[in-house]
């Protein structure tokens, strides 16, 4: 959207609100999530005794930040984007790991950190050896986002407000939606898993519903589970008919965007080796947004979304590690 005189010019490119979250990534076979009857590639809530338990079974294991959301903003600001995240920690070992990669990167994090018995949230991810990733998650501090926390004026300084589906049991998300559609700001919106759409499925068609999203990104799952349609192209079609932009990954079959009614496919990008499946549709939604900020074509943005995408696959944890922009200069050269 452009400037106006009742419209003034964002002073940060994205402002993401999500959960703040350290992962925690061990190497794992098969046997170990059937034996702690886990479902593999996906994700799951677990309380502190689980994580707890879970935690001391695994094997040894790396600690990374993480965080859908704030993955995501990780990419952006190493494309060179202005950011800003809004999310929860403790004051704790893990939360001041959290606050201190996010800041490392250029990205505005005031949010005070709580003080308690809630410890910082944190995913214990196993990692397969064929690179399937299977998360289990304790929320712990980033359900407690309070209100006061909500800086409306920074997400009304924002061309884009970025929410991740994963934080949509408070209610902060729809304040958040009402300032940066107030300040005439962008909507994206990304579903981030089956089990967050099978409880939210009747919130997230109500917002898409009366036009509160313009940039939606799914995978393949995701958007079939949301339209309830178990065919791919006409679950796209029909989500697509509400919301100007609609993004679609399909892993190792590329990726689908719907503009206003055109439709675009593009190829996933080439990985020599794919080591980590974290983070993949983060840092796709990272790269298809910045080139969207920077007005480039629905092509471009599929494409450097893919390359974000086989980045981060390439190795362990959900931030990059190579140089994107290096990245994107290459492909649009």
């Amino acid at each position: 959207m452009t400037a106006s005189a009742s419209v003034s010019a964002p002073t940060l490119d994205v402002v993401a609100i999500g959960n703040a979250i350290v992962d925690v990534l061990a190497r794992s076979d098969d046997a170990f999530l059937a034996e702690h009857a886990l479902t593999k590639g996906g994700m799951q809530l677990i309380d502190a005794d689980m994580a707890e338990a879970l935690y001391a079974d695994m094997p040894q294991a790396k600690e990374i930040s993480g965080g859908s959301a704030a993955n995501t903003l990780a990419g952006l600001a190493a494309l060179g984007k202005t950011c800003g995240f809004i999310g929860q920690v403790n004051d704790d070992q893990l939360g001041t790991v959290f606050a201190h990669d996010v800041r490392a990167l250029g990205i505005r994090f005031d949010t005070p950190a709580m003080t308690g018995d809630v410890p910082t949230a944190r995913c214990l991810i196993l990692v397969t050896p064929d690179a399937q990733r299977t998360m289990n998650t304790f929320l712990g501090a980033s359900q407690f986002l309070p209100e006061a926390a909500l800086d409306l004026d920074m997400i009304r300084s924002a061309g884009i407000l970025y929410l991740e589906g994963y934080l949509w049991d408070p209610q902060q998300p729809r304040a958040a939606i009402d300032a940066a559609r107030g300040a005439g700001r962008k909507v994206a919106f990304t579903l981030s898993d089956n089990f967050v759409i099978d409880r939210h499925r009747a919130d997230f068609l109500d917002l898409i519903d009366h036009g509160q999203i313009d940039i939606l990104f799914s995978n393949e799952g995701e958007i079939q589970s949301l339209a309830q349609i178990d065919d791919f192209d006409k679950a796209v079609a029909t989500m697509a008919a509400k919301v100007p932009v609609l993004v679609s990954t399909r892993s190792e079959n590329g990726a689908v965007a719907i503009v206003d009614g055109m439709r675009y496919e593009a190829p996933a990008a080439p990985v020599a080796q794919i080591i980590d499946t974290t983070g993949a549709g983060d840092l796709f939604a990272a790269g298809f947004l910045a080139a969207h900020i920077d007005g480039r074509s629905v092509a471009d943005c599929l494409a450097l979304g893919a390359a974000a995408a086989a980045e981060v696959i390439s190795h362990w944890g959900a931030r990059p590690e190579d140089d994107l922009g290096v990245i994107r200069d290459r492909l649009f050269a």
